[in-house]
């Protein structure tokens, strides 16, 4: 008599296991490592303008060539992050980092320091290429919404701690101690994730065929849902990494005239990041996140134009409105996009970091250019436009 055998069904880690505790746990602390790295030098840009005698906008590549950094390996890994493990890949990414980031303590080359900074960019890209795939494809869907929000969450803290804790023994030391501190840390913080992370249960490397891969690519390419999301996530991005390159020249100038330490105090906005990373996660499990992210971007163009309030508190309310509304847009931004690529879900979330640091890089330089020759009120107005043009984008995407 013939026996069959029915396929065992794929399990998936659910909310409360301690499989999905690791997981959350370890990837939250990537997302810290990769964006406290990546920002490093974002919050000492004048401390670099006085050492290297060089403007606001050439001393923003500092920051402009680690996410251009990160767009080009992240173009990279879409076509191999589906043959490489995705453990190892991110484990490499962040020690290999930590020990560049150690590197460029010891540079006094402004040139070099950007060549580095790309590099390092380009390596962390690792952890970002496949962070998301790795979640997806080991997170069952009710908990994928918490999972995918704790590692942006992860960014989010990493990026506001990492930006006081060197704004701070900047400008009480300088800033290559501060550059020293955060790549120790990155080292710390690599090998505990290569010891906690569990190994991926439900990935199958396959053999990278670049004429598949390409073709795709172009898959993507025509789904206007995705592109629509690209194209706004490059424009969002360029907005926010802009309001966090200039604000602290914007806040040493009358009539704020605020002191370095005071100025530090502005990246604890992050939290109000964490919060709505959060918010939208846990509501993008009830409600659909393609009619949730039209609240989130609106409410980025109203932080903006309380930005232009001279009066200390109101400024700051209007920061607080517009990173909450950012981290909740990228969140539900970058669900959308994982889970409409049906295939090759690593190469889709690639090339949708790739366009989200691809314009930090390039609009985080050319807003520099404008604040520089026009003002603060220009270039808050310049900013409303990129977000008024996203919006646009991402109702096209949801009718479709």
């Amino acid at each position: 008599m013939a026996v069959t055998t029915a396929a065992a069904p794929i399990v998936k880690a659910e909310r409360g296991s301690l499989r999905f505790r690791r997981i959350k746990n370890s990837i939250f602390l990537s997302g810290l490592s990769v964006f406290a790295q990546l920002y490093l030098f974002q919050p000492v840009l004048p401390l670099l303008c006085k050492e290297f005698k060089i403007s606001p906008a050439e001393s923003s590549w500092a920051v402009s060539a680690s996410t251009m950094g990160m767009a080009v390996g992240l173009f990279i890994f879409s076509l191999k992050a589906d043959a490489l493990p995705r453990k190892q890949l991110m484990g490499f990414a962040m020690l290999g980092s930590a020990v560049l980031t150690l590197l460029s303590v010891f540079i006094h080359n402004f040139h070099l320091l950007i060549a580095v900074s790309f590099v390092k960019g380009a390596i962390l890209s690792g952890v970002t290429a496949v962070a998301l795939a790795y979640l997806s494809e080991e997170v069952s869907l009710n908990s994928l919404g918490l999972a995918i929000s704790l590692y942006l969450s992860g960014n989010a803290i990493g990026g506001m701690a990492g930006r006081i804790v060197v704004m701070l023994i900047a400008g009480w030391a300088n800033w290559r101690w501060a550059a020293a501190f955060v790549g120790i840390s990155g080292l710390v913080l690599g090998l505990f994730f290569m010891k906690r992370l569990p190994a991926s249960k439900h990935f199958m490397p396959l053999p990278v065929n670049m004429g598949q891969k390409w073709q795709q690519m172009g898959i993507f390419f025509r789904q206007p849902v995705i592109v629509f999301l690209y194209l706004a996530a490059f424009l969002l991005m360029g907005g926010f990494v802009s309001i966090y390159n200039y604000t602290g020249f914007h806040l040493e100038e009358p009539p704020f005239s605020l002191p370095h330490y005071v100025i530090a105090c502005i990246f604890l906005m992050y939290t109000v990041g964490v919060w709505g990373t959060m918010v939208a996660g846990r509501t993008s499990d009830k409600i659909a996140p393609a009619k949730l992210i039209r609240f989130f971007i609106p409410a980025i163009a109203a932080g903006l134009l309380l930005m232009l309030v001279s009066q200390l508190f109101v400024f700051i309310g209007g920061l607080g409105i517009f990173t909450f509304s950012f981290f909740g847009t990228h969140t539900l931004a970058s669900r959308i996009v994982s889970q409409e690529a049906k295939e090759g879900k690593s190469s889709a979330t690639s090339l949708y970091w790739l366009f989200y640091y691809a314009g930090s890089a390039i609009i985080g330089t050319a807003t520099g250019v404008v604040l520089t020759g026009w003002g603060w009120a220009v270039f808050i107005f310049s900013l409303l436009l990129l977000v008024v043009a996203g919006f646009l984008l991402v109702l096209r995407a949801g009718r479709k």
